[in-house]
């Protein structure tokens, strides 16, 4: 027998006995040798709502202990003092740093690893392009164009067809291929009826889970679980390896259509925005850059219809309001010609259309609170301090927010908190109501607040907003929604649905 499984061994035995004498309440204690590691990994299956539990048990923030001699050492909070103190009135002093980057190394030197000069460049970069004059009617018509060639026809087909189908699914294949058009001026077509294979979807899940599982144990098992290539290292390399294997052929094809462009002598006039992002990208710094980026959109999406399905009063009046935009296109259609007509009216109008939308924004921003798509941050200070709730951090310690948690605490949004409300988001006068960011993080808070939030919610209301118009989603009975083990907020088994048309 090998050290490594003498090790095991031993933990494993380590593991029984602290299982056998737990805290009956289910709360963390601190054993000799293996400190709280035993009751982090017996609720590692529903982390989530254990980190709710233990954020309300000890007042929004809670000083984990990690085995010995492993810097173990994590203080999660979810206090919007502290959150307010660490993203936005100390930003200095809580770079990214060299643990994140190392954590999250599939992400490379991108905005959402970097700090200082680096990330500033890459925001920079961001927002002249978000910002472009043309994007955000480029934007509107890439994503109008695909839910009428894509989203439309699959939902027609599983309503004609009688089928069940993975709203998650779907919703991964509309934003991974509105995302890579955006990004990569490539439309990989993954959403259409013959649902062909997306192996990039299984190698994100794979990358995102195994990031969590860096998170909760200590550096040196992940680490020798890299080195030797298994369980969630194995599946995390091979998932790197197929994603580096997309975006370089992306590369490779862009690289190729912009040499015979300028051998031709055409112009920027080609592209409709003027550039793409990679585009932008390699024109500036004349190389190519490892790219890893998961888009959220799909995970806010298939948690906003899981919640519609739940409370269908709050669908009946998503339906309402969109109805009363479009009255006038009731008379004189059949069903088929009503459906074309809602479609087109909003496909033309979406932008005059999008800020009247406040019940449908409320109702997004209430799923985003219960269930954030990024289910925690982390950050580690560079100086030694004393946050807002009194409690001291120093380098040697990771600090953990929890945005699932702080979604659903009681002390921040009330005794309701855990109900899906949409009228919280709406003022008395009929406006959308501001929520401090250091409260509702979804989008991040600070200097790093996220520079796409509006694309984002466009995205979220023309789907949103064309699939009440014109179907009824009803969950598959006996389907088990509950959210995976991952720095993702997917649900782990799917969403099963069956598309019924609207009345």
């Amino acid at each position: 027998m090998g050290y490594f499984e003498i090790f095991i061994a031993l933990f494993s035995l380590l593991f029984l006995l602290c299982y056998a004498f737990r805290n009956k309440n289910g709360f963390p204690t601190n054993w000799p040798v293996v400190g709280m590691l035993p009751a982090l990994l017996m609720n590692l299956p529903r982390i989530h709502n254990y980190l709710c539990e233990v954020m309300e048990e000890y007042q929004l923030t809670f000083v984990f202990k990690g085995p010995w001699f492993t810097n173990m050492n994590l203080l999660a909070t979810v206090d919007p003092a502290n959150v307010h103190h660490i993203f936005s009135k100390n930003f200095g002093n809580y770079p990214k740093g060299s643990k994140f980057k190392e954590i999250f190394e599939v992400l490379g030197d991108g905005i959402f690893n970097t700090d200082s000069d680096l990330w500033q460049y890459h925001r920079k970069m961001a927002q002249s392009f978000i910002a472009h004059p043309q994007f955000h009617k480029f934007l509107i018509n890439k994503i109008w164009e695909k839910v009428e060639t894509g989203l439309i026809p699959v939902l027609d087909h599983a309503s004609q067809q009688g089928l069940e189908i993975d709203l998650q699914d779907l919703f991964e294949r509309f934003t991974f291929d509105i995302i890579s058009t955006i990004v990569m001026d490539h439309d990989p077509r993954t959403l259409c009826i013959d649902l062909p294979n997306l192996p990039s979807s299984k190698a994100l899940n794979d990358i995102e889970e195994a990031l969590l599982h860096r998170h909760a144990v200590p550096v040196c098992v992940w680490k020798v679980q890299r080195w030797l290539g298994v369980r969630q290292e194995g599946k995390y390399r091979r998932g790197w390896e197929v994603l580096d294997a997309f975006i370089y052929e992306c590369i490779s094809k862009k690289k190729e259509e912009m040499s015979k462009r300028s051998a031709s002598g055409e112009g920027k006039s080609h592209n409709k925005v003027g550039i793409d992002l990679i585009t932008l990208y390699m024109n500036e710094v004349k190389q190519s850059a490892t790219f890893g980026r998961r888009d959220t959109t799909s995970v806010a999406l298939s948690w906003f219809f899981y919640l519609l399905s739940r409370n269908p009063q709050v669908q009946s009046k998503i339906k309402a309001e969109l109805d009363a935009m479009m009255i006038h296109l009731k008379d004189h259609h059949d069903d088929g010609e009503l459906k074309r007509s809602r479609l087109n009216y909003l496909s033309r109008n979406f932008e005059e259309l999008n800020d009247k939308l406040v019940y449908l924004h409320g109702a997004l921003c209430e799923a985003l609170r219960l269930y954030p798509p990024v289910a925690f941050e982390a950050k580690v200070p560079i100086n030694q301090e004393i946050l807002p709730s009194g409690h001291k951090v120093d380098p040697n310690m990771q600090i953990i927010i929890s945005l699932y948690a702080m979604g659903r605490m009681k002390s921040i949004w009330g005794e309701d908190s855990y109900e899906f409300k949409p009228r919280r988001w709406i003022s008395e006068r009929g406006s959308i109501k501001h929520k401090p960011s250091y409260k509702f993080l979804a989008f991040n808070a600070g200097p790093r607040t996220c520079v796409g939030k509006s694309m984002a919610f466009t995205q979220m209301k023309a789907i949103a907003s064309s699939i009440i118009c014109n179907y009824h989603i009803q969950p598959v009975k006996g389907h088990h929604v509950i959210p995976g083990v991952s720095i993702i907020l997917h649900m782990k088994h799917g969403f099963k649905v069956k598309v019924l048309p609207s009345h």
